[in-house]
């Protein structure tokens, strides 16, 4: 499997409030994060590194996922005790409290990939079968375009745009979107925090399902795009894509 992980500042934020990474395992498996600190909030990046560095040392202690209903119990377990590192370090440090982050996570095998979010920050597929969203914002906007009181155009626009329904580190007892797909040879994964999503439409993010060349450049062209936009918030995203191919194209 090929990889890119791309994080940056923007142009307006002082500092990076997101995290992430995308990490190996010895059996070949890969564990991609996305995790934005909610904006708003004091120590948005404190919560968004504590939920990467949480699921990472995890990763580094977990054996390989032989099946779906493993790597399902291993996130939704995992995402748990991040969301309890978040309330504990919130409670034992005033400067934290109200902090909180969004989160998506990625179990790519051979096979099969299995995602967990909870907030904005999204997770897309492209296949031999097209190109999709996999993730369902946890948003006020999103609730209110699935129930019909806006329109997808109306909710480019919206107002209150950025208020989360659901975030780690905000409640005691939270319940992540948890799903398996298939992840077969030349399948493309992209996980990224709405300062790309928001910036950068779908049909642009659909080049990934014909891009051919090296990830970073790829993933530094969709960067280069947010912040040509105004690079208002933080941007990240990571990019797994299944090859067993030997050539270098794509390639780290």
């Amino acid at each position: 499997m090929f990889d890119c992980f791309m994080t940056d500042q923007g142009k307006v934020r002082n500092h990076n409030e997101d995290a992430g990474g995308i990490f190996n395992s010895e059996s070949g498996q890969k564990l991609a994060v996305v995790a934005d600190g909610m904006g708003g909030h004091r120590a948005g990046d404190v919560a968004s590194q504590l939920a990467v560095t949480v699921l990472h040392n995890k990763w580094q202690e977990a054996g390989a996922f032989n099946t779906p209903d493993e790597a399902e119990g291993w996130l939704k377990q995992s995402v748990l005790e991040v969301n309890q590192d978040i309330q504990e370090h919130a409670n034992q440090h005033e400067e934290c409290q109200g902090m909180g982050t969004t989160l998506v996570a990625a179990i790519c095998t051979d096979g099969f990939a299995t995602i967990a979010h909870i907030g904005d920050s999204r997770c897309y597929l492209a296949n031999n079968y097209g190109f999709k969203q996999v993730t369902e914002d946890h948003s006020l906007v999103n609730e209110l375009v699935r129930s019909g009181q806006i329109t997808s155009e109306q909710a480019e626009h919206h107002p209150r745009k950025n208020v989360l329904l659901k975030a780690l580190g905000t409640e005691e007892e939270i319940t992540p979107d948890i799903l398996t797909i298939s992840f077969d040879e030349d399948d493309r994964l992209l996980l990224c925090s709405d300062g790309l999503s928001n910036k950068v439409t779908d049909d642009e993010i659909e080049e990934l399902a014909a891009f051919n060349g090296k990830w970073e450049e790829f993933c530094q062209s969709l960067v280069d795009l947010a912040n040509e936009r105004g690079g208002e918030d933080n941007i990240t995203l990571a990019v797994i894509h299944y090859s067993h191919t030997d050539s270098k194209e794509g390639a780290d």
